[in-house]
């Protein structure tokens, strides 16, 4: 789904971190990595225990080569794929972890 959309949702409800999150992940799979941080990191400052911002924000940092600040959110994102028992997420986050090391 294009970024497009969400944009205006965001100007117009910027506490809703579900338009936050959709927007972020829009601009993920658009490869705007940079544009994609900032909403993705309010997700997880709204609700700290939502794994998959955490995900995305460690894969958008690894693409912009920022791999010591991809390692800490991957990390918390691992911890919660175990805290929640989501074993492809644990597989994926593990394999880019090992990647980064």
């Amino acid at each position: 789904m294009s970024s497009e959309r969400f944009a205006p949702l965001i100007q117009s409800n910027p506490d809703n971190e579900m338009f936050r999150f959709s927007y972020g992940e829009a601009l993920f799979t658009e490869d705007k990595f940079e544009a994609c941080i900032e909403h993705l990191e309010i997700c997880v400052a709204q609700k700290n225990d939502w794994m998959i911002p955490y995900i995305l924000l460690g894969k958008a940092l690894i693409a912009l080569d920022r791999k010591p600040e991809a390692v800490v959110h991957l990390e918390t994102a691992l911890a919660l794929a175990k805290e929640q028992h989501h074993e492809d997420p644990e597989a994926e986050v593990t394999a880019l972890l090992e990647d980064l090391r």
